[in-house]
């Protein structure tokens, strides 16, 4: 555990595939919103930058990705077009485990309006992914640099989360793909949005992008 005036981070190795770690950034102040965030072992210590932002003091909940190195078994967990049942398991875990031991270890169950799920790469893929299976639970779907192996399907199920993406002008795929998901939900009438940043495909152009995507989920809504 390390902790400042910023906050602290906590990580836990939880109950699947062996044991996976979880690593959460929690704020200075009581969580007034959440965000739950594949690939944890990055996005999780990036929480400490959100005291920039106009946003309420937010917990970042980063469950680490596998630790096995073959990346196809990473996008198996990610995409639920690529190994359904590798995903159905994760999916089980991410969704529920995870948020059961957020609320019974650190005393945090929000509401789907003060919930989002984040993801970059093909972590973007599995916020998506999520995001529509369970907007119950995630109000906000965070979506940077999406991967193209799980696509819109010909219709979008209601209702659908808010939806922020964003891609960079150095990574023609995944602005691509990104455009795609933007097209597909303003077509279903989904609250979206598509940011194109000057940037390539890697961690500090997603670092950078966080506090502005969790602005936008938690923070004054301009009308």
């Amino acid at each position: 555990m390390a902790g400042s005036a910023a906050g602290e981070l906590v990580t836990a190795t939880l109950d699947h595939d062996g044991g996976r770690q979880v690593t959460v950034y929690r704020p200075p102040m009581t969580p007034e919103a959440v965000v739950f965030a594949g690939d944890g072992q990055l996005i999780g210590p990036w929480g400490r930058d959100l005291g920039s932002t106009d946003a309420p003091p937010t917990m970042v909940v980063g469950v680490h990705r596998t630790p096995d190195e073959d990346e196809v078994v990473r996008l198996g967990e990610y995409s639920p077009t690529i190994a359904p049942e590798r995903f159905a398991a994760h999916e089980a875990f991410f969704v529920g485990d995870v948020r059961d031991w957020v609320r019974t270890r650190l005393g945090v169950s929000l509401p789907a309006g003060r919930t989002a799920v984040c993801g970059v790469s093909a972590g973007g893929e599995l916020a998506l992914a999520l995001g529509l299976r369970h907007p119950d639970v995630y109000g906000a779907v965070l979506s940077a640099s999406p991967g193209g192996g799980f696509r819109p399907p010909s219709e979008l199920p209601g209702p659908l989360p808010r939806v922020y993406l964003v891609a960079g002008t150095e990574e023609p795929f995944f602005l691509e793909n990104a455009t795609r998901w933007h097209d597909a939900l303003q077509r279903a009438r989904a609250d979206v949005v598509l940011r194109e940043r000057a940037g390539g495909h890697g961690d500090p152009f997603w670092r950078a992008e966080l506090p502005l995507m969790v602005a936008w989920a938690f923070g004054p809504r301009v009308t």
